[in-house]
């Protein structure tokens, strides 16, 4: 007989053929079983929040301590400066502490004495110039009058100045930027105060910080620690004693320059000259000159002409003589790699970046020197500059071509080539 079972007979027309597929689970039993969101996924996403907020905030600090690193790198490079001479005083018995303070004072002394020179030289020169300022004015008013016939008195233009609106604006700025340079300069003098605590407790206790510092390291990092850190005292020591060298030869050049044309305060004006040229780069030597240059207008106008032609052709002589000479022995950098500094310098860090540029770069490159392999280098003309010549000149290829087969070599070569059979 024919089955009967209907529940059957349904069951077998849906299944489709082949294996059964596995029935699914319940909704609860995926998060059960682990195949929804993962759980190191939340503990992820916490981290990398925390993280960048962990990056804002460093950015945000740096920013504004800013101000602050750049004290300390300057104070750095300054206890480098002046370690050479801590560490002798200090080898001859003295305590370290007591010989950096030695140092420190002998700096402040002469900076001090240099800044009451200069400040006594200008105020003296503005007061003369002050008094002068009416035969000046009478001679240019005089000398237009003659050469544009025109009709102009000293009292009409005092007037016209005097009542003039733009005068009357740059008076009411000036006394409103009153209390903007006054705090400026107590900024200036505090960060000048920050520098040189952070300088002394560098200098004074360098053995203890290079301590400290090795402390943490294992032995061969030690050994190139303070390999670079004496390297770096070397360079940068070395190049502000040439700098000094070098400012002191540049002032006695000017002065007997300015003592010969008779200009006052030459013994400051060159000072100044020496210093200015020799500790600001770039544009130290243009500041350098402008203020002889003034000091001599005021005597002869031919005279800041002749400052004028001294301060070139010293700055031509210093520039491919006496600095080469000078930093060979003590930076030992080339001058295309020191300008490029300076450059870079400006770029990051303004003016200290272009004072602190070519003593970093000399340390880094004789730092790195003692990890690049270097070999013989063979005797190849080219490596002189010659070039190897293969074959005819360029000229005798082409006198032969202009010249033809009765051209004298072309003859010669002609008959000393072999013939296409090999017969000679």
């Amino acid at each position: 007989m024919a089955p009967t079972d209907e529940t059957a007979q349904v069951t077998q027309d849906i299944a489709p053929p082949g294996p059964t597929p596995p029935p699914r689970p319940p909704a609860g039993a995926e998060a059960a079983n682990g195949v929804g969101m993962p759980r190191w996924l939340p503990r992820a996403m916490v981290l990398a929040l925390a993280l960048i907020a962990c990056f804002q905030l460093g950015s945000w600090a740096f920013h504004q301590l800013t101000g602050l690193l750049i004290n300390v790198l300057i104070a750095f490079f300054l206890a480098l400066a002046v370690e050479p001479a801590v560490s002798w005083m200090a080898a001859r018995g003295l305590r370290r502490g007591f010989a950096t303070f030695i140092v420190f004072m002998g700096v402040m002394i002469a900076s001090a004495g240099f800044i009451t020179l200069m400040g006594s030289m200008l105020a003296g020169q503005i007061v003369d110039m002050v008094e002068d300022f009416p035969d000046y004015l009478d001679k240019v008013i005089s000398w237009i009058n003659q050469t544009f016939h025109t009709d102009l008195s000293r009292v009409e233009v005092q007037d016209s100045l005097v009542h003039s609106d733009w005068l009357q604006k740059y008076v009411q700025n000036s006394a409103s930027g009153v209390l903007d340079v006054s705090a400026q300069v107590l900024g200036g003098l505090f960060q000048l105060l920050t520098i040189l605590l952070f300088s002394f407790y560098f200098a004074a206790d360098g053995p203890r910080l290079r301590r400290a510092l090795c402390s943490v390291l294992p032995p061969a990092k030690q050994a190139e620690v303070l390999r670079a850190w004496e390297i770096a005292v070397d360079k940068t020591g070395g190049y502000l004693y040439s700098r000094g060298l070098m400012a002191l030869i540049s002032g006695i050049a000017h002065y007997v320059l300015l003592q010969t044309l008779d200009v006052p305060y030459a013994p400051v004006l060159a000072v100044w000259v020496g210093l200015v040229s020799q500790f600001i780069p770039t544009i130290g030597t243009y500041l350098a000159g402008a203020l002889p240059m003034l000091i001599a207008f005021t005597v002869d106008p031919w005279y800041a002409l002749w400052v004028l032609i001294f301060v070139v052709i010293y700055q031509q002589f210093e520039n491919y003589m006496l600095q080469p000479k000078l930093t060979a022995k003590s930076v030992d950098i080339h001058p295309a790699v020191a300008f490029g500094s300076v450059i870079a310098g400006t770029a990051l860090l303004g003016a200290v970046g272009a004072l602190i540029a070519i003593p970093a770069v000399a340390t880094l490159q004789a730092f790195l020197g003692a990890y690049v392999k270097r070999y013989d280098v063979t005797d190849d003309p080219r490596v002189h500059g010659h070039r190897r010549r293969v074959g005819p000149t360029l000229l005798a290829r082409m006198r032969r071509a202009l010249g033809g087969p009765n051209e004298p070599g072309a003859a010669a070569e002609s008959e000393t080539r072999p013939k296409p059979d090999g017969r000679p």
